[in-house]
């Protein structure tokens, strides 16, 4: 099917509105693809990370790309499927490479902050444990030391206050 002229540009204004809006995206290659399949890592896309998946053409989207400032030199050569993620990268990582555990998705690049990721990239991002995690580990560590100050701290009053009821102690029993 060919595409007329007004067609590209509307599709090329639509890759340059899915880029701006993205904080990263994923670009992969499908092979084996069905309808069912595409669906399923769609709704998964939207559910889980709040993203977007599309098929697009590849010499518009590189278009789209050098319009956006974006540096690239390999993967847009096949079919590819791109994974936009608006706020959460690593989590739309993360869905998008348990698809690639199976035969139909396989990493080709990926764009984080306007820089280029490889495929080892993308695969450590979607190792990462999810913000909440993350977050929580970061209090602690902050908060381990100010504790450890405060035991610190507190430590000679302790021991003063074991003294004075050790010594009150045995007196309490004499007068008894």
């Amino acid at each position: 099917m060919a595409f007329t002229r007004k067609h590209k540009e509307s599709l090329f204004e639509q890759y340059s509105q899915w880029i701006s809006e993205s904080q990263a995206f994923f670009v992969m290659d499908y092979g084996k693809m069905t309808m069912r399949t595409i669906d399923d890592l769609r709704s998964r896309v939207r559910n889980e990370a709040g993203g977007q998946l599309h098929v697009v053409k590849n010499t518009i989207f590189k278009k789209a790309l050098d319009k956006a400032g974006y540096s690239y030199t390999t993967g847009f050569a096949g079919r590819s499927i791109i994974g936009f993620a608006k706020d959460n990268a690593p989590t739309m990582a993360k869905v998008l490479n348990e698809a690639c555990k199976g035969p139909v998705f396989e990493f080709k690049t990926g764009y984080l902050d306007a820089k280029s990721l490889s495929v080892a990239n993308i695969k450590s991002l979607a190792e990462l444990p999810p913000l909440p995690v993350v977050r929580a580990t970061l209090l602690g560590t902050i908060a381990a030391p100010a504790s450890k100050l405060v035991r610190t701290l507190a430590e000679p009053a302790r021991s003063m206050a074991a003294v004075v009821k050790a010594h009150s102690e045995p007196e309490a029993a004499v007068a008894a």
